[in-house]
């Protein structure tokens, strides 16, 4: 967890620089884009998280008194490909891999009274392949652009568990699809600096499709609906 606020810590500390130096003199990269395409890559901090749909009542289950989520943080790696579509539209193109897990917490209470929570952690390898429209403004203070971006993602988990085997101490595995397809909308400013583009970028995902796999045990019939829910800050260099 060090690492990863030191890495997010010093990604910020360059957007600042970058962004104090790309604000002022003349205009930067004059000629960019009037490019019909550009490429870069991407540096990104995820937080996942799910929106679930728990059984409106679970009298049914003698001891589970709760369920929710709990976000985790992740990080992102990605490569650019910027289509120039005019003056003020974009089409990208950002295949990745996302690096990251999820918890779903669930509260069971014992005979004798006490409350545990058990956990039940999704650890997961992204594919991620995202078509993007990107709507961005005039420049403002010669090398700035602010702009939003919206789109949709297909998205492959490598290391699904939905064929992971129980383990021998008999653990019940929260078993989940491999497959989304997620809608996206964000925001993001491009800093034109004298050599590159550095562009700030907050996006979030909603995915579409129940990723639970429907089996016969407490965890997954307790539970009517898991959405994949994910809010990435990134850091791209065109």
């Amino acid at each position: 967890m060090k690492l990863k606020r030191l890495f997010i810590l010093t990604l910020l500390i360059a957007g600042v620089a970058t962004h104090a130096y790309a604000q002022f003199g003349v205009p930067n990269l004059v000629k960019y884009d009037k490019r019909r395409f550009h490429f870069g890559f991407t540096l990104g901090y995820n937080l996942f998280d799910y929106r679930i749909t728990s059984k409106p009542d679970l009298a049914e289950y003698d001891s589970l008194m709760l369920t929710h989520t709990r976000a985790m943080s992740g990080f992102s790696l990605g490569i650019v490909t910027n289509l120039n579509l005019g003056k003020y539209f974009d089409l990208r193109f950002i295949p990745g891999l996302s690096f990251g897990d999820r918890y779903v917490d669930y509260t069971i209470r014992y005979a004798d009274g006490t409350e545990i929570v058990t956990p039940k952690n999704v650890e997961s390898v992204y594919l991620d392949l995202p078509i993007l429209f990107k709507y961005k403004s005039s420049r403002m203070l010669n090398n700035i652009r602010a702009y939003v971006v919206a789109g949709g993602q297909y998205t492959f988990d490598m290391i699904s568990a939905k064929k992971r085997k129980a383990p021998d101490n008999g653990e019940v595995v929260l078993k989940l699809n491999p497959h989304d397809v997620q809608a996206q909308v964000g925001v993001g400013f491009d800093f034109y600096c004298t050599y590159f583009k550095f562009t700030t970028e907050l996006k979030m995902s909603f995915g579409f499709l129940n990723m639970l796999v429907p089996e016969e045990n407490m965890y997954a019939t307790s539970v009517t609906g898991l959405h994949a829910k994910n809010l990435q800050i990134s850091f791209i260099f065109e």
